[in-house]
């Protein structure tokens, strides 16, 4: 069912990348959820509505939201598609980050309310009518939303988009929530045991818990995550194979949204090599990873001395020091300024964000380790944050 979908109303579906592919992806997925979900929601509330059961009616809200979640994902892929202007010279494709936030308070806001009702209904339980459709219609429910489920999360992780992995991530937990309500049925059917409100007041607690982890979830985006490890592994040894580069430093990865990503980073190359040759190997290095790994890339390049003994020999013996200090990633970029009586030893030093260690204290540490190889030396340290988790 989900490759006929796609296929039918999907145009080149195998380029998930392109941005019109990915755009009718998301509008497939908008459309099915918010006529599947209506569909629920209809079903359920009038049968809770029939029978008395504020557990159906609440898994009728909760589909409700679902369908409201859709129709915000609908728009939230056509705005985010919008191209860059003079105020956002980037784009819009976050707007898909800030879809997934708004999904997550509109599921928490009606998870709040049905809560409230399920309460009222747990203080002054009142008998459900049973009817074959107060079982029916639940029972039905879960294998739609077992397939929904599937079907977001699948496009989802086709076209790299959290919004939609969010929303199959509800779906799925709406299964869980839809099999406490049948649950709950079969007890006060059965045991006699008033478990309606009970239920509704735990699919509510569900329903709360699920749309606050999604809101942390799809949030982390917009406050600037760390990038994927494996895109910075596979940067590193894309950008270190390279014949000329010698070592990279300083790489920033920028999330603008799906198919909006910056890059940059600092590459070294050997000061005695060619500096126009050396440019135009950078220049294509540049334009390849770019396109390969899909993103804006800029390269930096940093000429490293490698025929001074001294360098050479202090850049290793820094390069292991640092490895012993906790939180300090590594060094680059080391030099030597020499003067008539002293010697100034000029480096960047990487530091973590789990680094505890003041920066005054870490001066210390490196100019004493230095002055073990030579009394003359002097550290001149620039403290850089790692953004990468790479080098």
């Amino acid at each position: 069912m989900r490759k006929f979908l796609i296929k039918t109303f999907v145009r080149d579906y195998a380029d998930a990348r392109a941005p019109a592919v990915r755009r009718a992806y998301g509008r497939l997925a908008g459309v099915v959820g918010l006529c599947a979900n209506l569909l629920l929601c209809a079903a359920k509330t009038a049968v809770g509505l029939l029978c008395g059961s504020i557990a159906i009616v609440a898994d009728g809200v909760n589909n409700l939201s679902d369908a409201a979640s859709s129709i915000v994902m609908l728009v939230g892929f056509r705005l985010a598609a919008a191209p860059g202007d003079r105020e956002h010279p980037y784009g819009h494709a976050r707007i898909e980050y800030m879809t997934g936030l708004f999904i997550s308070i509109l599921i928490i806001l009606a998870g709040v309310k049905l809560l409230t009702s399920s309460f009222d209904k747990l203080l002054h339980p009142s008998a459900v009518d049973f009817t074959l459709f107060a079982f029916i219609v639940p029972a039905v429910a879960v294998p739609v939303k077992i397939w929904l489920a599937f079907f977001n999360i699948a496009i989802g992780k086709a076209i790299d988009s959290g919004a939609l992995k969010a929303s199959g991530i509800d779906s799925r937990n709406d299964v869980a929530a839809t099999c406490a309500v049948i649950a709950g049925l079969l007890t006060e059917r059965f045991a006699g045991l008033p478990a309606d409100g009970f239920m509704g007041c735990l699919v509510a607690v569900f329903i709360v818990v699920s749309g606050v982890r999604l809101a942390f979830e799809t949030a982390d985006p917009l406050l600037g995550r760390a990038p994927d490890p494996k895109l910075v592994a596979a940067l590193e040894r894309r950008i270190l194979e390279c014949p000329g580069v010698i070592g990279m430093h300083d790489l920033a990865i920028h999330d603008y949204g799906p198919g909006r990503t910056l890059a940059s980073v600092h590459v070294e190359v050997d000061s005695r090599d060619d500096f126009l040759q050396c440019h135009d190997v950078i220049d294509t290095l540049e334009r390849e990873v770019g396109e390969e790994f899909e993103l804006s890339m800029v390269i930096h390049m940093d000429p490293v001395d490698t025929a001074d003994p001294l360098t050479s020999e202090l850049r290793a013996r820094m390069e292991r020091f640092a490895q012993t200090l906790a939180g300090v990633v590594g060094i680059h970029d080391l030099r030597i300024v020499k003067g008539r009586a002293r010697k100034n030893i000029l480096f960047d030093a990487v530091l973590s964000p789990e680094c505890k260690l003041p920066k005054e204290e870490l001066t210390a540490l490196f100019e004493a380790e230095l002055r073990s190889v030579d009394p003359s030396c002097f550290a001149v340290i620039n403290f850089d944050a790692d953004y990468s988790t790479g080098r």
